[in-house]
């Protein structure tokens, strides 16, 4: 690798390997370095959350940073509308607390369910994404850019406040 490839930022466009450790609350709950591989992308293709991509736009191959994404750069906020109470009857037999039901929405969507209480032969079931209205935090290491995208190729769907 050369210096002048060392030095290069991280732009859109761009195809970059990444190790990661993501914690919520103070608790793991991904990191490319158990699966043995680290997450590879293009900036600004919508391959990753928003607030992930941002994080790592400007970093330089071998540069380390720990972020916070809030919620709303992650998975969104926690939706009340993305939750359902339904009948024990009307699921498959032997569904308790934390099994994930798979469904569709009205335009034929999949959708997960987790059960998330069981009272008086109802089950509450959430269909929002399990670190939706959690601000996330990475620990960030771009490994490298794998591909430069050239001049600003793809445009980011969300503000990044400059560039």
């Amino acid at each position: 690798m050369t210096e002048s490839e060392t030095n290069q930022s991280a732009k859109i466009g761009d195809e970059v390997r990444v190790h990661y450790v993501g914690t919520t609350e103070g608790q793991q709950f991904d990191s490319s370095h158990e699966r043995g591989e680290p997450l590879e992308f293009v900036l600004g293709a919508r391959q990753v959350v928003a607030g992930f991509e941002s994080a790592v736009l400007g970093m330089t191959p071998g540069e380390k940073k720990t972020v916070t994404i809030p919620a709303s750069q992650a998975y969104g906020p926690h939706n009340q509308d993305m939750m359902l109470e339904e009948d024990i009857s009307a699921l498959p037999p032997g569904v308790e607390l934390g099994v994930t039901l798979v469904g569709q929405d009205a335009e034929g969507q999949q959708l997960r369910f987790v059960v998330i209480d069981i009272v008086d032969g109802r089950a509450i079931l959430d269909a929002n994404h399990p670190l939706a209205g959690r601000d996330l935090t990475f620990d960030l290491e771009l490994l490298e850019i794998v591909e430069d995208g050239g001049a600003d190729e793809v445009e980011l769907p969300w503000s990044t406040g400059g560039t």
